[in-house]
């Protein structure tokens, strides 16, 4: 890595990302994901980073600050639904489901390691059939920050279908690769490919392939960060298709309803851009289903 003119050599780099790594919530980020992330740390901190490229120290003041700072706004982008039993639990559901696929009912089980996919489970199957009923039945989808999410296709009543799934979890862009090849050999008429993307580098969106509809299930808080919504409305106005799904929570964290769960700020967006919205809510989640063109 270069900030400026000072170079912190690659075995240095690689060393500092895996003592980030050892905290157990943020082992399945990708390599190239937490260097996004150090970059922008050292170019606001470049004088630690001049200190880090002369003797990188573990032991040393400057370092456990770097790790200890970094870590912080990692577990803040990306911690917050991973459970390190959870995902051994679904290690496991995935590894027995694609060895016995006709097992349909762990594909519950795997959706329930997951917050988000295990509030969804009661009303998968009439969110699809709503959504759907607004954009009619897709052909491609992009699901961005996917998560688990994809292993809810089974909901969707599709079968001509190519889906592109992207996230930042090494884990589980394996895990749906490997999915995604055994629904291709259930149905040839099936075709998925999961890649590793941080939608917080929105300009990498407009290189992927144009789609149909793409789903931005619960992100947008996790790229505004509390600063506004300018990186929403760059991503969504990026993302190359013509129905972009957007959800957000209608419950509190300790689980209250919120007295306005709706976003204004969508809403104006969407004038503004001559975007039209239609809104879909269930008891925990609200959908905006905005369409581009």
């Amino acid at each position: 890595m270069i900030i400026g003119k000072v170079k912190l050599n690659q075995d240095k780099m690689e060393e500092l990302i895996q003592i980030i790594k050892k905290k157990k919530e943020l082992k399945e980020l990708s390599n190239e994901f937490i260097i996004s992330y150090l970059r922008e740390y050292f170019q606001k901190e470049q004088k630690l980073f001049l200190n880090l490229s002369k003797e990188l120290n573990p032991k040393s003041k400057e370092f456990k600050q770097v790790v200890k700072e970094v870590r912080s706004k990692l577990r803040r982008v990306y911690g917050l639904f991973r459970v390190e039993d959870e995902t051994l639990k679904r290690k496991e559901f995935v590894e027995e489901f694609l060895a016995n696929p006709q097992k349909k009912e762990l594909i519950k089980k795997i959706l329930e390691t997951h917050s988000s996919t295990k509030e969804r489970l009661p009303h998968y199957k009439e969110l699809y059939k709503k959504l759907f009923k607004i954009t009619k039945k897709p052909k491609s989808i992009i699901d961005l920050g996917c998560g688990i999410n994809p292993f809810s296709f089974t909901f969707m009543d599709l079968k001509n279908l190519t889906y592109y799934a992207y996230d930042i979890s090494e884990d589980e862009i394996s895990i749906l690769e490997q999915y995604f090849n055994l629904l291709h050999q259930l149905n040839p008429l099936f075709s998925g490919e999961a890649h590793i993307l941080d939608a917080l580098r929105w300009t990498r969106l407009l290189q992927l392939e144009q789609v149909d509809v793409c789903f931005l299930f619960k992100m947008t808080d996790v790229l505004d960060q509390g600063k506004g919504h300018k990186r929403s409305e760059e991503v969504i106005k990026s993302i190359p298709a013509k129905f972009i799904i957007v959800s957000v929570p209608t419950l509190t964290m300790s689980g209250k309803r919120m007295n306005h769960p709706r976003k204004g700020w969508i809403e104006l967006m969407c004038k503004r851009l001559n975007y039209t919205f239609q809104i879909i809510e269930f008891s925990n989640e609200l959908f905006y289903v905005i369409k581009k063109q």
